[in-house]
């Protein structure tokens, strides 16, 4: 880090915008054994992390239309990775639950992405690690997840 360098608002902004969307980016290559698009990983951690849902639910959740959030549906329960079940409230309905495969295949992409990052944050020294514990504080409360 260079002690002239500008710290603007909105330079600093636009450097950590670029160092954030490098690093999810590379961390994005970091996959479970079946190599699942990232969008199909979305889907596996928000069932993952919110339970059971519909499809629309799904799609709400992550902004995407229904019909595309159906084909993501179905191509994970085709891998084994999700199960549609029918609605405990409306028998019409369907719901689309993880199933212990597709928990699995998020537990290897998390340890997967979490040994790179690990091998990264080695390299660096104490110091540097120091800071970053600083800077992972400051994002988190910026992101609005303290």
């Amino acid at each position: 880090m260079s002690p002239t360098k500008n710290h603007r608002p909105a330079t600093l902004a636009g450097d950590i915008r670029v160092a954030a969307s490098r690093i999810v980016r590379r961390l994005r290559r970091e996959r479970g054994e079946a190599e699942l698009p990232e969008h199909q990983f979305i889907v596996l951690t928000a069932l993952n992390k919110f339970g059971p849902m519909t499809p629309g639910a799904l799609a709400e959740l992550e902004g995407v239309k229904p019909p595309s959030m159906t084909r993501t549906v179905n191509a994970l329960c085709e891998l084994g990775f999700a199960e549609k079940l029918g609605s405990e409230i409306d028998r019409r309905q369907v719901v689309v639950a993880l199933t212990d495969q597709g928990a699995n295949e998020i537990a290897v992409t998390r340890r997967r992405r979490d040994a790179w990052l690990t091998q990264q944050l080695a390299t660096l020294t104490p110091n540097e690690r120091q800071i970053l514990a600083q800077a992972s504080e400051l994002l988190s409360r910026i992101s609005g997840h303290t």
